[in-house]
């Protein structure tokens, strides 16, 4: 476990006071996002590494396809394991043109091990409307390997079950947008009130002198530009997009316990506390003792094996130590380093801080 602190950018903080975000990196504009896609295909030329054989998930749509190709084939005699049911996903980006190249992932749908060496068949990529939008085929790049011996032993890297076709879809159909004609409405990726007025305040100069900016809800910026403005909205976004605000961020720990992380944020302060920690050690000791039988034992007793368990427990107790106060998130940093204790006890600590009242942010535990 360890401590994520990133001092230099916390002093560089706490001399200047946090940076201003493009608003382009902070909003989006409503009606510009992009649309999921999906699609059910087959992958082939796998090494006896795909479905199971006589899996009629996958032996089916085989069999269709070739059907469609002009050969008839009965699905319950195809024998194969070099072909896999898949499901295939894409985004496809606002106001994607047909002909665009868009990235496609493929996931396996079905038994097979991996995907490794696999060539997706066209798949039709549909939409919520069940409309299709995209049509996907081509190589997969598998970013792992799997290799499996004749004794059952194997390695494996990474996930070979889910891989990548880059620009490996082409859409076929664009889905319906429209620019905005009278007003242009901003919506903040991590709702604020404190941030949506910075937004507002940053772009009502270039507004126009009969356009206006309003604040819907903390969420959602309504800009409505000057007559002069309405005719050029991708000139006007563009110019949006450019402008700068500072995100107010709030006071947060981020703890995560899984991979031993602990990160505070730039706006966290602690306040004056005295901190005694102690620390309990189990050690458990197994060994194994032979008992012999005696001359006076009876007739067939045998030799056995006897466990021992040796139980040792200690204590250690830590004097009361006084931190804080801390105003920025390095004198944090310094306050908790003092303590000297390891990552995995800081978190039982910033716990009881948090209950005392001393920690003032919020605690995400992940």
């Amino acid at each position: 476990m360890r401590l994520v602190l990133a001092t230099a950018f916390a002093l560089s903080l706490a001399a200047s006071g946090a940076r201003a975000a493009r608003l382009k990196d902070i909003v989006d504009v409503e009606g510009f996002r992009p649309n999921q896609l999906v699609g059910v295909g087959l992958v082939v030329g796998l090494s006896q590494t795909g479905d199971d054989m006589g899996s009629l998930s996958t032996m089916q749509p085989l069999a269709t396809l070739m059907r469609h190709l002009g050969v008839v084939i009965d699905p319950t005699v195809i024998r194969t394991r070099d072909t896999a049911l898949v499901m295939v996903t894409a985004d496809l980006p606002p106001f994607g043109r047909p002909g665009m190249a868009i990235d496609v992932t493929v996931s396996a749908a079905g038994t097979a091990r991996s995907l490794q060496g696999g060539t997706l068949l066209a798949t039709a990529l549909k939409g919520a409307d069940r409309q299709t939008y995209a049509l996907a085929q081509g190589p997969l790049t598998v970013g792992g390997y799997e290799i499996t011996g004749f004794s059952g032993s194997s390695s494996r890297k990474n996930q070979v079950t889910v891989g990548r076709i880059p620009s490996g879809g082409r859409v076929e159909r664009e889905a319906p947008a429209e620019l905005p004609k009278e007003e242009v409405v901003l919506l903040l990726r991590d709702p604020d009130f404190t941030t949506a007025a910075r937004v507002a305040q940053a772009v009502a100069p270039v507004v126009g002198d009969d356009g206006s900016v309003k604040l819907r809800n903390p969420a959602t910026v309504v800009v409505t530009p000057g007559s002069s403005l309405r005719g050029k909205m991708v000139e006007f976004i563009a110019t949006l997009e450019s402008l700068e605000a500072t995100p107010d961020v709030p006071a947060r720990v981020v703890i995560d316990e899984r991979s031993g992380t602990v990160v505070v944020g730039a706006s966290v302060t602690l306040g004056a506390a005295a901190v005694a920690h102690g620390g309990l050690t189990v050690d458990v000791r197994e060994k194994q003792e032979v008992s012999q039988p005696n001359q006076f034992a009876p007739p067939g007793a045998q030799t056995v094996v006897v466990p021992q368990t040796q139980v040792k427990i200690e204590e250690k107790g830590g004097p009361m130590q006084a931190i804080g106060p801390a105003t920025t998130v390095a004198d944090v940093a310094a306050a908790l380093n003092a303590l000297g204790v390891k990552p995995r006890e800081l978190v039982t600590i910033l716990q009881a801080l948090k209950a005392a009242g001393a920690l003032h942010a919020e605690l995400q535990v992940l």
